[in-house]
Formats: C-alpha cells, structure tokens, sequence
C-alpha cells in the first residue's frame, strides 16, 4: 500500500499540468468508487496499492503534491533560491497555497527544470478569417457546426510538423544517458480552460492522438470532441498519456503574447495571442481600414526544449505556420478539398485600391467596377461547375478561374468595399463580399442552373430574376407532404427488400426524391391548369412511381406480380415484367381530378420519351380547342437515367422534336434520376461531356442540377421549371443527382467495378433520414410523429400484401402454358369504296389553285394532270390515288396525320400534298380545305430522324385510335434506324401491354438497280415479327389498291399497324394505274388472281409487288396461257382460304413457283414457303425463283442488277 507522497509522485509523473485535474478524480474515488469512470476506476485501484487502500495520510493527498516529472526521466533538482529580505507587512491577510493551486505551483517550478527559449512571430489574421468564414458557410448549410481560428491554427502546426518534424521530439535520460526521442504519432495538447462550480478556473491539457494522420475535418471533430469530454468532466486516463506538443491560446481572454512553460517530455508549446488590429489602428472605423487594406494580426510564440530544438529550427518552424496562415502548400485548398467545399479559397495578395493610388484614380475604379460586372456574370454562366450537387461528392470539380477573384484584380483586400451589382439579388451596391455570397448561394449551392447557352434574353432574364433572389419560405404543409413521399419511397423499396429479397425491382434508392418532386408535379400543374400527364420512364424506379404517384391500388397490382401471378384488374401484366408495365391512374388535386398516364416501356431505357410525346400532342390535338391552350391541360414528363441520357441518341432525335411544328407540345418536363453510373460504368467511361445533360443545351433549354440530398432544393426548382413551361412553352431539364444504393438490379454487386463510390454509399443514412432531422431540428416534426408517419406507411404495405395474397390464394394455379390460338385467315374484303360525288369533291380540292396563289410553273401540268385522274380521262396514279384515300376520309370524319422525311413533297416528287407559292414562300396544303369539325389533315416533313419520329407517330396513335396515323420512310430501309421502336413497341406491344395501334408505315421497296441501301424495306424482317395477329403486311401493285388499303385500316374493327411496302418506279410507271370506277366500289384484295383459263395453266406463279409488272411485261411479249400469276398482296394476316381458292382453279398446273426480286434469304420466300408446301397438290413442284442468298440486299452495280432481274424473270416464264 503506497503512501501519500508516492501516490503524488506517480499522478504528477504521469499527467504533468494535468495533475491537480487527476488528484480532484483520486478523492472522488475514495469517496465513492463509482463516481468514475471504469477506465479511471482501474488506474486509481492499481494506483492505491491493489484493493482500494491508502494511508489515512493520503487523504490529504491534494494538499501537497510531488513535483511534476516526465515519464522515466531523472528528476533534476531546481536550484536553491537565493535569500531575500523580508519586506514590510503590507497585506491585509496571508492564505496558504493548497490543494490544486499548490499542484500548480509545484509543475511551474518543475517546469523551470527544462532549459527552454521562446521564438515570437507576429502573422497577418486576413486571409485565414475570410476563408474560415467560407469554411463556416458551408458547414453551417451542411448542420455541421462552425471552426474556431484555433482549429486552423493547430492544423498548421500539424503541418509544419511534417516540415519540421524534430519540433516533435523529446528528451530523455535514462542511467544517465541523454536521449532524443523520435515520436511516430503527434499527439496534440490541447489546452482547456475549465470553471468550476465554485468559479474557480483550472487548465487541463488533453491531447488528441495521432493528429497527423487525420484529415482536417477529422482532426476538428476529434479536437472539439476532447474539448468537450474535458468541460464535461469525461476524459479518461488516455487522454492525458502521450502528450508530444502542445497548443494553448491565452489570446482568449486577450493576452497578447505569451511564453508559456513548457512541461517535461514535451518538445515544444505553442502559444497563440489575441486577434486584433495593431494599436496604431484601434481608433479607425471599419471603412477606413478597409480603405487603407489593414489586417488584423495575432502573435505567435514556440517556446521549445533547448537541449534538443535549436533557435533557427523554432523560428523557421513558426515561418512555415505564417507562409501556410497566407495560403501557400495549398493549406486552405486542402482544407476545401478535404471538406468538399467546391470553390476555389481565397488568396493572398498585395492591396491594390485605386482610391489610393492618385494618379489615374478615376480610371481605375472603373476598370475594377468592370471586373465587378465582368465577374457577377462568370458566376452565372459557370457557377454551376463548383455547385455542391454530388451527395456523395464523387464529381470531378471542374474549377474554372473565371470564378476566381484574382482573374479580374479583385483581392481580400476589396471584400469590405462597395461597389455597384447591377440589381443582383435586388442590391443596387454591396460590398465584393455581400456579392460574392450571394452568388454562392443563387449559383453554387444545392442548386447549379445552366441557362446562359439561351440565346433569348427574355428567357434568360426571367431565369435569373427567379433564380437571383431569396427563396420564400416553403409551406409547412408542403414540407409534410415532401417528407411524407420520401417515407412512401423508402418505405415500399424496403418492404420489397424484406418480403421479396433478392427479386429484380431496379429500386430507386438513392434518388428517392424523384417520388416527392413528381407529387408536387402533379399538384403544380394541376395548380397551372392541367388536366392529365403523361409520363414516361425506364425501369429505374418504376415500381415506386406506380405504387406512389399513379394509384396505392398499384401496391397490390405489384405485390401480387411478386407473388407470382396476375392481378385480375390488370390482365397485360401476364404479357411482360413488372417493371415495364404501364397505368393510368387519377388523382384528386383540390376537387379537380387529373389523369396520369404512365407509357409502358421495354429494357430499352429511352425508346419511349418519342412515343410519349406522340401521345401528349395527340391528346392535346383531341380536345378541339386551341393549340396554346391545349399544351396548358396536357402535359409530357420523362424521367431519364443518366447514362442513357448522355449516351443513347433517341434522347437527342426526341429533344429536337421539340420545337418543330408538327412536333410540338408545349414543353417536356424532363427528369434525370442521376445515380452516377450507368450498369457499372462511371461517368468517365460513358461520356465526353462534363454533364450527361450537356446535349439538352442544342434545344436552347434550361437545365437545373439538384443535389438530391436537398429535397427543398428540388422543390424550388421545380417550381421555376414549371412556371418556365407555362410561360415560354419549352422543355426544361432537372437533372437529380443521387446515387444508386444497390446494384444495377438487387442481385448485382456493384463494389466489384465501384468500390470507391459504394464505400461512401454505404455510410449515406439516406435522404429522408437526412429531411426527418431537418425537419425535427427547425421543430416541424417530433421524432415520433415521423416514426408514426413510417409505421402508418409500412401498414398501408401490410395491408395491401395481405390483399395480394388472399388473391393468389383465391386464383386457380396455372398448369399449363397458354394455348396458341391460330392466326386469322386474312381472306376477308371490305368493301371501302367511296361515292363519286366525293371522290369529285376531293378532285376538285387536289386540283384547282386558289386565286392569287403562284405555283411552280412545273406543277401547272400536274395539277392539269390530277383534274383529268379526277374526271376520269385518264386512269389515276397512285401519288391522286393516295390523296383520294386522305380526302375521302376527311370528308367522313376521320382525321389524317403523315409525318416523315420529305413527305410533304414525297421522296420521288409524287405526292406534293404541300405546295409553296413561288412569289412569298407561302404554303398551300391543299385537303386541308376539307377539314371540319376538329377533323385534321396534316402533313409534317420531318428531322432527319427515323427512330424519333417513327416512335412519335406510334405514341400518336396509340391516342388517335380511329385516326389514320402514317410516317414515311425516304426509303424502307432507312427504318433500320428505328429498329427498336418496331421491335420492341410496334410489334408486340398488343401482346405485352395490350397496347393497340392503327398506325400505318410506309417503306419504299423495289429493286431498279439503286444499290444496297435503296432497293429493299427489309419485307422479311416484320414478316419474321408476324405473330399472334399482331399486323399487317402488305404489298400493294396498284392505285386502286393502296386507296383501299388505306381505307381499310380506318374502316376495319381491328386496331393493327399495318407495314406497306409502297412502289418507287411504279409510281410513274404506266401499267401500274388503276381506274376511276376502282375506287368507288370493292375494297383491298389480299390476294389478286389471273383471267387467264385455269385449263391450260400448267404453272403457277405467285409473286408480290413490283416484279409482277417485270413478269407482266414480259410475259406479254409471248403469252402462250399457260402460265397463271396471282399477286400476293397482303402477306400477313396470311389470306389462306383466298389463295387456296385461286390455287385450286389451276387444277392442271404441275408447278408452283414463287418469284421475288430480293435475295433467297430475304423477301417473302422463308415466310411463305410452310404456306405454299401447305397448300400445294400431292406431286405438285414448289421452286424458289429470285436471287442467290446474299449478305447484301442488292448488288451496287446497275448492270449486274439487269442480268439478275432478267435472269429471275426468264426462270419464272421459261416452260
């Protein structure tokens, strides 16, 4: 059991300036043991001898003290102090020293056992106070508390010690040997001033452990941490053990300067003095030390161990600390670094101020208001490339020096000085450093607006009045309503999560915001007068969009695909997965109902914002009233992924819709739900430009970046975008920048390809935990009205699970696929022959010019031409056939709408629908004279874009369900580029979402010599694609018949797009004609027989198209009658009856052939072959006539092309 004096040894060698802190600890524990902490509770067990004991003496064991020493060093004993005489009694009283002030006594004496110097520096307070108040901004804005000077101040020391590491060291002597030590860690004394209850103060000096491997914002929360345990009273045995060197400021209670004692086994103390002006400069205001450039100062002190830390050593450290205090060895760009603060920190320079330097004063203020102007305006074109937009800061900061001070000769020196903003922020004159906050704050917080690429000064004015001025406060309501969605959000992807783990639903996490945002859409807009939107979307987030903005039925419709099987109200969802399913759904906004319409879409991301926007005009063009109008009450909104925004060339042929006369609708909300990745790719691999919305800037649209971490950022910015649209009727983008909490899909690991990005995933509690705090710190909500608002969500999900379950179990099990029905016979003929007193009217309409208008001399013989087709003088062509269909159909109530490439004129100058007055440049659409009643003829020359357009005619008429809905390829293979939308929509859509359509395409077709890229529409591709009584396919051979086919898909119950393969030359070939009396009675033959006698036939010919005229002509040179050929005009539905019928009247014919210009492998012969081998007679011969297979669909040479056509022709006819 030790005794008093050891007791007080031990505590004064092992915590030094800290003892008097560890005696106070030491008598509460002999009072009562558990009045510490465990970790005190074991040091004073040991301490007491093993069981807790001690000496009665030891009771007094704060009222003397041993002197401090230095672990393991030799005690050196301070020498003896001189006699001194005594003075005269002037005091009133004499107390004795004891107890803490004592143990402070004794260290101070201790400490005068280390020979120590003091090195002093005073360093200019200026640059490192503005930098800390954009420090303090930013974390302020991130609830992250502030930085004191004294936290700067000991990083640099932190810093220069890894410049001058040996101001690190210590010294030991151990058996009489002296020793430099070496430290591996700075441990960092911090110096806490602490009251006690009674009002009296004592200094404890923790340390912060191995402060030179943290960053900065480490080291700051590990500093205020010990700072706060130490006023706490909650520091442990650690923190006092290890000390390297030490930081004490006396500056706060107004010191100056100070050289403080320096305790043993330390290398070094530094001591900070007080922040203020020098004396010579106390008596100024504030203007003028900003005019005369004066910085406040502080002093500096390194009081060091001589025996081991020299002068020179000491004072070039203290040199370092003031090169890092003036911003050099980017200390301050490290610190924003590090902090993710995105701008550029401010630097030192010298003063500049013209109201100072006389000569050409005048001349210089402006020169300096200029860059004032010149600045403000970098500010709003780039400010966006240093917003704080990344929630997990993973996006490369493109600083750009426009945006910093020193490009136009602006310095600190200029931050309290005034000059004139222009009206910026509704300021007439503020000082540099008002203006510069304010443009942090409209350009470069949350939010990053890119509008300056407008070349509109009216757009871009409005944006920026919006953008430039404070934001009103958001209702409380609303702020409810946000946070109310982000529960929905994350609440139904973790219910998936826990009920269906592992199972594909492509969840939105990490970028739930989309959910509120798209709720205060739909009550904006209903708010701005809408009355449906159209939404469309790829798979991202899908589910969470059906179940929390199109309709809570929607969670039992998902629940129940995930159980396995249909829900009854929504049999399409048996056709495709869940998460390319389509709604529509209502929703009540103030007692008016708004229609929400989600296009459903396959994997193929993009492929459905044309089809949307198709849907949007053609529901705006239903209403009949104004278009302006119109566009108000229907409004499209795509929600985009990132990496398919910037990468996937649909999204560009759909933005160039935009603004396009047959096009336009108004404006496109478009949404990105930004989550940095596309798959596993990163953006440096998946883009050229900064931005995956940089492409959206050719339309002269406005784009706002929004971290979504900010959900009332984003609601702000939605507001401006919506009002934008109201007003200007343009798109606008809001790019949401999250990130994705999982994989591509629930069973990806996506740390394998991103294992950066996926470790700061991982510790993001996520953004409604982030809104639940906001809200409970600004007191809008208690933590248990949020838990009661999750767990009223998370029941709603119970509930409907429960509801999806009780349908399974009520639904009898499938054991079997479905049975293939067989496809319809496609024999049928309706008759859609029209009177011809209309096909008179529609003549007339087509042929004669209105007074004063002046056409193209060349036309005059073609309008000359279409009144005598009109009379029936000569027979009709198939460019009047067509306009006879149009105009029939108008005059019956049908609306008509053609869109393509040069369709107006038609790519071979047959249709000219449009004709142009050769004097003013005016338009003449002649059938448009027809309309009435809110039907429409409308004829629109498309972009050069296939998949775009084709995708908006197929979206229009999906809407436009009795209308005749067409695009027009240039030529039929250009549809290639529109493959996906034929695939993936056009084909199957019926059978996956049972999706119906009239649209019509046409594809030019023939072979005359044209090469590979301009012979065939590629007939073999969408008879390969027939199915299920999916579409047409035809092949019209005559006027007559392409009238009727047109007809007939306006006429018939069925709603099928129908394929046309339409003719080149035979537009103007005179063979191919028909007359006038064909159009008023009969209708569309899908199989087209021979007059010749069935009993000399010995064989048959089928072919399609235009290769019947080459078989015709030649044919007619020597027509011997035994040879029949019957024209197969419809492929698909596949005419079976009517062909068997025309086949059986040649009971004679030992052949059948069928002949195709294209290649073997293409055309019509590998679907029609199971047909023919089906219904030819029992030793009849089937042969294939055309070309050789080939990987090309036509040869390049003209001459090749005629050996082969004649070839092909001579086999056919040949006995």
């Amino acid at each position: 059991m030790r005794d008093q004096r050891e007791i007080a040894n031990i505590i004064a060698n092992d915590f030094g300036a800290n003892a008097t802190y560890v005696e106070d600890l030491l008598r509460q524990f002999q009072y009562n043991p558990n009045s510490v902490g465990d970790e005190w509770g074991s040091y004073f067990h040991s301490l007491l001898g093993g069981n807790g004991a001690v000496k009665a003496e030891a009771q007094a064991v704060a009222a003397k003290a041993a002197p401090a020493a230095a672990p393991q060093m030799v005690a050196v004993q301070p020498a003896a102090k001189p006699a001194v005489a005594p003075a005269a009694e002037t005091v009133g009283e004499r107390l004795q020293i004891r107890g803490p002030a004592m143990k402070i006594v004794e260290n101070m004496e201790t400490s005068l056992s280390v020979p120590t110097a003091t090195s002093l520096r005073q360093i200019q307070i200026k640059l490192l106070d503005e930098n800390r108040r954009w420090v303090n901004r930013y974390l302020d804005e991130q609830g992250k508390g502030k930085t004191s000077y004294t936290h700067f101040i000991a990083w640099a020391i932190l810093k220069a010690l890894a410049k001058f590491p040996q101001m690190n060291d210590g010294y030991e002597e151990k058996d009489g040997v002296a020793y430099r030590l070496k430290r591996t860690d700075v441990n960092l004394g911090v110096a806490v001033d602490i009251q006690k209850k009674d009002g009296s103060r004592s200094l404890l000096v923790p340390n912060v452990k191995a402060a030179d491997k943290m960053t900065f914002w480490q080291f700051v929360q590990a500093y205020q941490d010990v700072v706060i345990r130490a006023r706490d009273g909650k520091l442990q045995v650690s923190d006092f053990q290890g000390t390297t060197i030490s930081i004490t400021n006396p500056g706060t209670i107004g010191t100056s300067s100070s050289s403080p004692r320096l305790m043993a086994g330390q290398g070094a103390i530094i001591a900070t003095g007080a922040i203020e002006f020098p004396p010579e400069y106390a008596a100024m205001t504030d203007a003028a030390l900003s005019q005369l450039g004066i910085s406040k100062v502080f002093n500096i002190t390194s009081t060091y161990d001589h025996r081991i830390i020299q002068g020179a050593e000491s004072g070039m450290f203290l040199a370092y600390i003031h090169e890092l205090m003036l911003g050099k060895h980017d200390f301050y760009d490290e610190i924003f670094a590090d902090l993710g603060i995105n701008y550029k920190p401010l630097r030192w320079s010298v003063d500049v101020n013209p109201m100072l330097s006389g000569v050409d004063r005048e001349r210089q203020e402006i020169k300096k208001q200029a860059a004032i102007f010149e600045w403000i305006n970098a500010y709003r074109v780039r400010g966006h490339l240093i917003a704080d937009i990344d929630p997990l800061h993973m996006i490369h900061l493109y600083a750009h020096p426009e945006l910093e001070i020193e490009t136009y000769g602006l310095s600190i020196w200029d931050l309290d000085r005034e000059f004139y903003t222009g009206g910026l922020g509704g300021k007439e004159y503020a000082t540099l450093r008002e203006i510069w906050a304010m443009l942090i704050r409209f350009y470069c917080g949350k939010v990053g607006t890119e509008s300056r690429h407008i070349t509109s000064r009216e757009q871009k004015q409005w944006i920026r009045e919006r953008i430039e001025r404070n934001p009103e406060p958001i209702p409380v309501e609303v702020k409810k309503q946000l946070l109310d969605r982000l529960i929905a959000a994350e609440q139904f992807e973790k219910f998936l999560h826990t009920k269906y783990l592992g199972q594909k639903r492509f969840s939105v996490e990490g970028g739930e915001s989309i959910i509120p945002v798209l709720d205060q859409l739909i009550a904006g807009t209903a708010q701005r007068g809408a009355e449906e939107i159209v939404l469309g979307m790829a798979h991202r987030g899908r589910l969470t969009v059906l179940a929390n903005i199109i309709g809570h039925y929607m969670s039992e419709r998902i629940f129940t695909s995930f159980e396995g099987t249909v829900h009854p109200n929504f049999p399409a969802d048996e056709g495709d997965v869940k998460y390319h399913q389509g709604a529509v759904g209502k929703r009540d906004i103030n007692g008016k109902e708004l229609t929400l319409t989600l296009s459903p879409n396959p994997s193929h991301l993009e492929f459905v914002d044309p089809v949307v926007e198709g849907m949007a005009r053609a529901k705006q063009d239903a209403m009949q009233i104004a278009r302006e109008e119109a566009r108000a009450r229907v409004w499209p909104v795509l929600i985009h992924g990132d990496a398919a925004f910037a990468g996937q060339g649909i999204v560009t042929e759909t933005l160039n819709l935009a603004d396009l006369k047959g096009y336009r609708t108004g404006g496109t909300i478009h949404f990105i739900i930004n989550n940095q990745i596309g798959f596993t790719t990163s953006p440096t691999s998946s883009r050229s430009s900064i931005y995956s919305t940089d492409i959206a800037k050719m339309t002269q649209l406005p784009i706002f970046h929004v971290n979504a971490d900010d959900v009332e950022a984003a609601w702000r910015v939605l507001q401006i975008a919506l009002d934008f649209r109201q007003k200007f009727n343009k798109d606008v983008v809001i790019d949401l920048i999250g990130f994705r909490r999982h994989g591509h899909n629930e069973g990806d690991e996506p740390s394998y390809t991103q294992p950066l990005m996926y470790q700061r995933v991982k510790e993001h509690p996520g953004v409604r935990e982030l809104y639940s705090r906001q809200l409970i710190r600004e007191g809008t909500l208690t933590r248990e009205e949020v838990d009661q608002m999750i767990e009223t969500v998370w029941r709603s999900y119970e509930t409907a699970l429960a509801s999806a379950k009780e349908i399974v179990a009520n639904k009898k099990p499938m054991t079997a696929p479905p049975e293939m029905k067989p496809d319809m016979d496609g024999s049928t003929v309706l008759e859609t022959g029209v009177a011809r007193d209309m096909l008179d009217e529609v003549s007339r309409t087509m042929s004669v010019v209105p007074q004063g208008f002046t056409i193209n001399p060349k036309m005059v013989s073609q309008m000359s031409r279409r009144a005598k087709m009109g009379s029936g003088e000569i027979p009709v062509d198939w460019g009047f056939a067509e306009g006879l269909a149009f105009g029939s159909l108008i005059l019956e109530g049908t609306s008509v709408r053609l869109s393509g490439q040069d369709c107006g004129r038609g790519t071979f100058s047959q249709r000219h629908a449009i004709l142009y007055d050769t004097q003013t440049g005016d338009s003449w659409t002649p059938l448009e004279t027809l309309q009435s009643n809110g039907v429409k003829f409308e004829v629109f020359d498309s972009s050069l874009s296939e998949a775009g357009v084709l995708g908006y005619e197929y979206g229009y008429s999906i809407v436009s369900r009795d209308g005749l809905t067409m695009w027009e390829a240039q030529f039929g293979d250009f549809a290639n580029g529109a493959q996906v939308l034929i695939d993936q929509f056009i084909s199957p859509s019926e059978d996956k979402w049972k999706q119906t359509s009239r649209l019509v395409m046409l594809l030019p077709h023939g072979y005359e010599g044209q090469g590979p890229e301009h012979s065939s529409a590629r007939l073999e591709r969408y008879l390969q694609l027939c199915a299920e009584d999916n579409m047409q396919v035809c092949y019209p051979t005559t006027p007559a018949q392409y009238f009727h086919l047109l007809r007939r898909q306006v006429k018939q119950e069925l709603r099928k797009p129908l394929i046309v393969m339409t003719p080149k030359s035979l537009l103007r070939l005179p063979a191919a004609v028909s007359s006038l009396d064909q159009f008023s009675s009969g209708g569309f033959h899908p199989v087209i027989g021979d007059d010749v006698n069935p009993a000399n036939v010995e064989r048959v010919l089928v072919c399609s198209g235009k290769v019947y005229y080459d078989l015709l002509a030649e044919q007619d040179k020597n027509n011997s009658g035994k040879i029949a050929i019957l024209r197969l005009e419809q492929f698909y539905p596949f005419p079976l009856s009517l062909l068997q019928r025309w086949l059986s009247s040649f009971s004679s014919a030992k052949q059948l052939f069928w002949v195709q210009e294209e290649p073997q492998n293409m055309g019509g012969w590998n679907f029609i072959r199971p047909w023919l081998e089906g219904l030819k007679r029992t030793g009849q011969e089937l042969r294939y006539v055309g070309r050789v297979a080939s990987a090309s669909p036509a040869t390049g040479s003209y001459m090749v092309h005629q050996l082969e056509q004649q070839a092909l022709v001579k086999e056919a006819l040949s006995l």
